[in-house]
């Protein structure tokens, strides 16, 4: 059992499954539906704490508004802690609307993010950082996540960036990584090739993962792929951070490339079930019958 501290964006996830997404002065009906805690570091969080199960913290800012009850109800139903950086705000939480196509598994998202919750004063106490094994960070949170990440830095706790995308400032908390798990659309502001910028902090492990494509990998400068489970569609709805999670878990008790194909079997079987949550029970008894 780890424990693992994840820091980050915090939503209210409403997720439709539909033939396709509406278009302009379009209705669509929906044939399933579902609500959940969301968020790539809060996805993260969860999957990390079910493969465990281990001792999870998310780090972000909800407040104290009537729906950010149901974000919170979600993650203590998962036996995910939270630590509210911003416990008075009453306006309501980032809420996420997403619809995933029945037929492919593809979603199209409108989010609000945390553009306009960043959290600047009083910094949390690097005390959050007591026997914690491994911080994710995935840079909504940008001021909390560089001074969390240079404390772990210092005291050697393992620190993995999830780089969906370049956010002002990312370079603060990059610098502190020891693993780097990008997307394919992570770019840099010049457009310019991520890997070597990556390489040129001295960060030592990098993916970037592709969808059903090979992951990119580059590890001590070193460049390989690896291949990634190949299964039909149903939901790709926080697959990323589902893998991110499942990293987190296997990593680094196994080797870094060993860690990343483990992962993407965890993201990969995610896949095979609408929304966020379905997968896990089953699973967990996948898991039970391989024992």
């Amino acid at each position: 059992m780890k424990r693992g501290l994840f820091i980050g964006l915090v939503t209210l996830d409403c997720i439709y499954q539909a033939d396709h997404p509406p278009a302009a002065n379009e209705k669509v009906v929906a044939t399933q539906a579902m609500m959940a805690a969301g968020g790539p570091a809060t996805n993260a969080a969860l999957a990390f704490r079910q493969l465990g199960p281990h001792q999870t913290t998310i780090l972000g800012a909800l407040g104290n508004h009537p729906l950010a009850a149901l974000v919170r109800e979600d993650l203590a139903r998962y036996q995910v802690e939270l630590v509210d950086l911003s416990p008075q705000r009453d306006s309501p939480p980032p809420i996420s609307s997403i619809v995933v196509s029945a037929a492919t598994g593809d979603r199209a998202v409108i989010s609000r993010n945390a553009v306009d919750r960043q959290h600047r004063s009083d910094l949390p106490s690097p005390d959050l950082l007591n026997d914690v094994d491994i911080v994710l960070v995935d840079g909504h949170q940008m001021a909390v996540g560089a001074m969390l990440t240079a404390s772990a830095q210092a005291r050697n706790i393992l620190v993995v960036v999830d780089a969906g995308s370049w956010k002002p400032n990312f370079d603060q908390v990059l610098r502190c990584a020891n693993v780097v798990i990008a997307s394919a659309n992570f770019a840099l502001p010049d457009g310019s090739d991520p890997i070597p910028y990556l390489e040129s902090l001295g960060i030592e492990q990098i993916a970037i993962t592709q969808g059903g494509q090979p992951i990119q990998v580059s590890q001590h400068g070193k460049h390989t792929q690896l291949e990634v489970p190949q299964v039909k569609l149903v939901d790709t709805l926080g697959a990323g951070d589902i893998f991110h999670g499942a990293f987190c878990h296997f990593y680094p008790e196994h080797p870094f490339e060993s860690a990343l194909t483990a992962a993407s079997q965890v993201a990969a079987f995610a896949c095979q079930y609408f929304g966020t949550r379905a997968w896990i029970a089953p699973f967990g008894e996948k898991a039970e019958r391989k024992v």
